[in-house]
């Protein structure tokens, strides 16, 4: 172009500007002022992710409970933090049951990664994919991504968060995984739901026979965990509130059984709950039978066996598998390579560190911690209390290291608690009974026998949402002050080292548990041995579960789901 044409060009450009009416000009001015903010924060957003500043990488695996409480207590402006999940957001899986029946919808029980991040600021990245195997000899996780026909990728990290959950356990029962629901995920809850409401069309139709109806009508749930029986409690109010009065026809059909191969159902309550929840499905026509061990689920009928009736099939309509808990193929591979290949769950130490990998951490059903015994230290835990090297020690020198053996291994504590004794004094007695002297000196060997018998309080933390939340929170925590904690470490002494520990151990604070068991009535068994069953302690349960939610929004949800139920009752289309 010429130098007369470019300057004809710039002489028609001002002039048409000068014919733009004012108010257009300024519009000009504002949409290329905002569009240039909006790049400005988009490029800061990348920079601040890429920002070179050699952040340690934190990468987190599954947006479980552990994951997801994790998440919420990082500080991401210490850490440049990667999340990889197959799903992009967390479930409120207490309420899973209450989904199964449409009590609450299956949308206010989650809430999506990136809302629990958005306003905590510095980096942070999510990827739906899942991780297939982990390398902790390079620092590097393989992942696989299905939105993306299949494609594959590899993260690096300096530390590394695994906390996948558990799969449903079928203990290789045949016939499970092809006939059986889960009751894992909010899509397992969704297809229970669906699979009920065509049971009852089914057996509406006009050409069945009786026979045909009651198998359709005939649930079936495999497990008496609370899972398990909350869903079949929620089930029965279910079908006798809201589907008898729309399948007046057929609702004399139905029937609800739970089978436990056990002798009772919530083992891991107290006999009063369990008795109490026995009786009262025993009231209600739920079909409880217990000592019944299922070997076999067919299409049309599950086989089981018993002691005293031998093996007998039942025909079914719809079954739901709730026994507990399996490993996942991630985990058995990673257990293969750091050598845990016979356990059921990564073993990880007392900071939820994977034995064998010290910037791998594990959390949740995925993990165990497995406490540190006594007897296995106890000659160092001599050595330390043995400050001058007297090859003895009196109840004095014990008492001067007491706090940090309490801290290092509970067990010791809870043993004296269990025993209903005092202190220390009352675990050192003489062959008289008596209690000893701070005086008096203890060889090796009488310290060993006084507390030969304390590893008997080691106990495996339970699988639950409880536990999990927990653990994500403490490691979090630990994250956010290492830096401060590498020049003051605030942990117990190393008994088997020198100095003190980093941070103090994982304790697990258990605070209550709770097991609806329809009707509007719920047990609860509260620390301090409290025990309640009724309506009353439905309405604590409501609140507590309300109170626990990851937002104000599901909290909301939840609460108006509760009210629509109690107003209109529940949704039987089959959405």
């Amino acid at each position: 172009m010429s130098a007369s044409g470019g300057l004809s060009l710039v002489r028609r450009a001002v002039e048409a500007a000068r014919r733009t009416p004012r108010w257009q000009k300024r519009l000009l001015v504002l949409t290329a002022g905002v569009g240039s903010l909006t790049y400005a924060c988009q490029d800061n957003q990348v920079l601040q992710i890429n920002d070179g500043t050699g952040k340690k990488r934190v990468v987190i695996v599954g947006t479980g409970w552990a994951g997801a409480s994790f998440l919420r207590n990082i500080d991401t402006s210490l850490y440049d933090v990667h999340v990889v999940s197959p799903r992009n957001y967390f479930t409120f899986t207490p309420l899973l049951p209450s989904v199964t029946c449409g009590t609450v919808e299956a949308r206010s029980i989650v809430e999506p990664i990136r809302n629990i991040v958005r306003k905590r600021g510095g980096a942070f990245r999510f990827w739906e994919a899942e991780c297939y195997k982990i390398d902790p000899t390079n620092k590097k996780i393989h992942c696989r991504s299905d939105s993306d026909g299949n494609s594959e990728f590899v993260v690096d990290y300096d530390y590394l968060v695994v906390s996948v959950g558990a799969r449903p356990n079928t203990f290789n029962t045949p016939g499970v995984v092809e006939n059986c629901h889960f009751l894992k995920e909010v899509e397992d809850a969704q297809k229970i739901r669906k699979s009920v409401l065509k049971c009852f069309e089914r057996a509406s139709l006009p050409n069945l026979t009786e026979e045909e109806r009651k198998k359709n009508l005939h649930f079936v749930v495999i497990g008496g965990g609370p899972t398990g029986v909350e869903f079949a409690a929620e089930l029965h109010d279910f079908v006798n509130e809201d589907l008898a009065k729309l399948y007046p026809d057929v609702k004399k059909y139905a029937n609800i059984s739970v089978i436990e191969a056990g002798d009772h159902i919530l083992t891991m309550f107290d006999k009063r709950i369990t008795q109490f929840a026995e009786d009262k499905f025993k009231r209600t026509g739920i079909d409880l039978k217990t000592n019944f061990k299922v070997v076999k689920v067919s299409d049309k009928a599950i086989t089981m066996t018993n002691s005293a009736t031998g093996e007998i099939a039942v025909p079914y309509g719809m079954a739901v598998w709730s026994t507990g808990i399996g490993t996942r193929p991630l985990i058995m591979d990673f257990m293969k390579q750091v050598g845990q290949a016979n356990r059921r769950v990564l073993a990880t130490d007392e900071w939820l560190r994977v034995h064998g990998c010290d910037d791998v951490y594990a959390l949740g059903d995925c993990a165990t911690i497995t406490q540190r015994k006594v007897m296995e230290d106890i000659a160092s835990i001599f050595r330390v209390a043995d400050k001058d090297n007297s090859g003895s020690l009196t109840v004095k020198k014990i008492k001067n290291v007491l706090g940090d053996i309490y801290e290092r291994y509970p067990q010791v504590e809870l043993y004296l608690k269990t025993n209903q004794m005092k202190d220390f004094h009352d675990l050192l007695k003489d062959s008289d009974g008596n209690a000893i002297k701070e005086s008096k000196e203890l060889n090796i060997e009488e310290f060993k026998k006084a507390l030969a018998r304390v590893d008997s309080q080691v106990k495996m933390l339970p699988a639950t949402a409880q536990v999990a939340s927990q653990e994500g929170a403490y490691l979090a925590n630990c994250f956010n002050k290492m830096k401060y904690c590498e020049e003051n470490p605030e942990g117990p002494l190393r008994i088997r080292g020198t100095g003190r520990h980093r941070f103090k151990p994982f304790r697990y604070r258990h605070l209550g548990q709770f097991a609806p068991l329809g009707g509007e009535q719920t047990a609860a068994q509260l620390p301090g041995d409290w025990i309640h069953v009724g309506h009353s302690t439905q309405w604590l349960w409501y609140s507590v579960y309300a109170s626990k939610q990851f937002s104000w929004r599901t909290r909301m949800l939840v609460v108006s789901d509760w009210g629509r139920r109690f107003i209109y009752g529940r949704d039987s289309s089959s959405l």
